[in-house]
């Protein structure tokens, strides 16, 4: 299985001279399964270089996996360049919304509109199709079995694990990990503390295993308490999770788009300073864009 990062930024694009190492798209995966077989990881701004490389392989068939609906995720779609050709079909899979009544097709009928962009969705050449996924329902996709697990958002989030010929990754798209909103002191506190460990389990046994965890991790320690319910992890969160789950590798991922790569960097120098190499330890990476990674 490969593994292509074509955006790690989160929540907005940021280039420029700061951010040119680690890049300044918005969250895009490009997943390829031993048989070839092509799953995208959400469809941030990431997605525009990564539908120039598709040319050379029409026609084509593109099943994108859409974790969320916030812009940052969503928002390269419209400029997906086999959109445009004939013969191709992108194949969009993700939530219901219970907000607005939709399925995944909202995402592009809402951007799909003049208001927002001049190219309305029976305007374009390409066929689009839409799966509306169930939580823990798998689908196939080719030779790889595809599963959604709800994970922690204030929208619907989904984290998918994939599975191919004996491989496996999970990504988390956007995930903070879930807390108690009540005080040690309410009576409240334990009934809902064991709802908080329920849903923990399980997540860990979703990613339990896999040979690669992408994870949300835009803060560090330091700075998550004054983020708290924004619904990102941290370092150390990512880090806990591939530990209990016993992943191979770990990528931190969604970088926040203020930090440069200086900083990024060094942020990483003291999580593996703290928690330094040992035998069985999932190994640790950062995300960028442009890297790949197979196994």
């Amino acid at each position: 299985m490969k593994i292509r990062f074509w955006g790690v930024r989160g929540s907005i694009a940021s280039p420029g001279p700061k951010t040119v190492r680690y890049g300044g798209n918005t969250t895009c995966i490009e997943i390829r399964t031993d048989s070839n077989e092509l799953i995208i990881l959400d469809a941030g701004t990431g997605i525009f270089p990564l539908s120039h490389t598709l040319l050379a392989e029409l026609p084509l068939t593109a099943n994108v996996l859409i974790t969320h609906s916030h812009w940052d995720h969503i928002q390269g779609l419209p400029f997906f360049v086999p959109n445009f050709i004939p013969g191709n079909v992108l194949r969009l899979h993700g939530a219901f919304d219970p907000i607005s009544g939709n399925g995944i097709e909202q995402v592009m009928s809402v951007q799909l509109q003049y208001s927002y962009f001049p190219v309305r969705e029976a305007e374009l050449k390409a066929r689009t199709e839409y799966v509306t996924l169930t939580p823990e329902q798998s689908i196939q996709i080719g030779t790889a079995k595809v599963t959604p697990y709800l994970l922690n958002h204030p929208v619907i989030n989904f984290g998918y694990r994939i599975e191919s010929a004996g491989k496996s990754v999970f990504f988390t798209g956007d995930h903070e990990p879930p807390y108690n909103i009540y005080d040690a002191a309410d009576p409240e506190f334990h009934e809902y503390q064991q709802l908080v460990d329920e849903k923990e389990h399980g997540i860990v046994r979703a990613m339990h295993g896999v040979d690669v965890l992408i994870a949300d991790s835009s803060y560090t320690a330091q700075e998550y308490p004054a983020k708290r319910g924004w619904g990102h992890g941290s370092f150390e969160s990512s880090l806990a999770y591939a530990k209990r789950a016993k992943v191979g590798t770990v990528f931190f991922t969604h970088h926040e788009p203020t930090r440069s790569d200086d900083a990024l960097e060094s942020v990483f120098a003291s999580v593996c300073a703290a928690h330094p190499a040992s035998p069985g330890a999932p190994q640790m990476r950062l995300a960028r864009e442009g890297d790949t990674f197979e196994f």
